[in-house]
């Protein structure tokens, strides 16, 4: 008798446990606070560089950025002309310089920056808009040749600065 209890426990602890391991709930975070019931569109137009500095694919990259961040993280329908809300701007600087130096005097280290300057505009509430400028740096050894690294280097800027914009037009931190 003792055994068929002992062997019945073991069984429903067994049972609880699998099936506690089986519910899960997931959440999704991804800080857009939009009012999809006044706000259903956005405009993003393309940033051209003003940058006396250019590395030439900078510009697609970032404008692609853009447009896919907020493609997968809103519901909003991006379009042409008359956005609820709209994002504009220009790429404004591009540029490297020193950023630390070894003890023999020479450049240790580079940083490379990107600095977009952006217009938001609300259009279902203009209190939220403004125009501010976002950077984003990254920095490389000197060892390193700026051709070797410049893609990867500018891919994680690009993804900084649209993380930057999307958090400051559509999550309001």
């Amino acid at each position: 008798m003792d055994w068929t209890n002992n062997i019945r426990r073991i069984w429903l602890c067994l049972t609880a446990a699998l099936l506690l391991s089986a519910c899960s709930v997931s959440y999704k975070f991804n800080g857009a606070s939009i009012d999809y019931t006044k706000t259903k569109t956005i405009q993003i137009s393309d940033f051209p560089i003003r940058s006396s500095y250019v590395w030439g694919p900078m510009g697609p990259m970032f404008n692609n950025q853009l447009k896919d961040e907020f493609a997968n993280h809103t519901r909003l329908e991006q379009v042409r002309r008359n956005g609820d809300l709209k994002i504009e701007g220009e790429i404004t600087q591009y540029q490297q310089r020193n950023k630390s130096v070894s003890a023999e005097g020479y450049s240790a280290q580079t940083e490379l920056s990107m600095t977009v300057n952006v217009r938001f505009t609300n259009n279902v509430n203009h209190k939220e808009d403004f125009e501010r400028q976002f950077t984003a740096t990254s920095t490389y050894e000197t060892t390193q040749s700026l051709n070797s690294v410049q893609e990867e280097l500018v891919t994680q800027m690009v993804k900084d600065l649209c993380e930057q914009i999307f958090n400051a037009t559509v999550a309001n931190w």
